[in-house]
């Protein structure tokens, strides 16, 4: 079966069931620390994997990483999750949560990568070109640098890459001297 037909699906009864309940963005913000937690830490889809430790176990481990208490909807649907043993799929269930989220809320999910730090005033320089381009979208913005790219920024708007990179334009001459 297709990875990302299982995931959808599971996304789409928790997105009906957290409206019915009227908790969407409780529900979002604990799938977007599911996320974070699953990121970060490899190991945890390792033990939530592991088949000796009990569903209980696993629910107070996944509820403590998206900060979900043990009655809340999402606590109720990874239960779930796991005693179907889709426990594989729970982080693409996440993503395509918050994907469903965001197009349903008009939030446009923003990565801003710089090579040094930037100040405030200049990252909202270009937050503002975004938000411009954006026409009104509400955006979710997250920052990170990677020295890498030598100088410049790259910006992801809803997986659509705009790179302003040092490191690319260099790329780019190498790639026409080489012709």
């Amino acid at each position: 079966m297709n990875d990302g037909l299982i995931p959808n699906r599971y996304a789409k009864a928790l997105f009906k069931l957290s409206q019915e309940r009227g908790d969407t963005s409780q529900v979002y913000n604990e799938m977007k620390h599911l996320d974070v937690a699953y990121a970060a830490e490899p190991g945890l889809k390792k033990a939530v994997n592991n088949p000796f430790l009990p569903v209980a176990d696993k629910l107070k481990l996944l509820c403590a990483a998206s900060r979900a208490k043990l009655d809340s909807t999402a606590a109720q649907f990874m239960e779930l999750v796991i005693k179907n043993n889709r426990i594989d799929f729970l982080r693409a269930i996440a993503l395509s949560f918050m994907k469903q989220y965001r197009e349903l809320n008009g939030i446009a999910k923003v990565e801003v990568v710089t090579a040094t730090k930037l100040g405030d005033d200049e990252i909202n320089a270009i937050v503002d070109v975004v938000k411009e381009q954006l026409g009104g979208k509400t955006i979710e913005l997250t920052k990170s640098v990677n020295p890498d790219l030598i100088g410049g920024f790259t910006v992801d708007v809803d997986s659509r890459v705009l790179d302003a990179s040092v490191k690319s334009q260099l790329e780019k001459l190498r790639l026409r001297l080489a012709q």
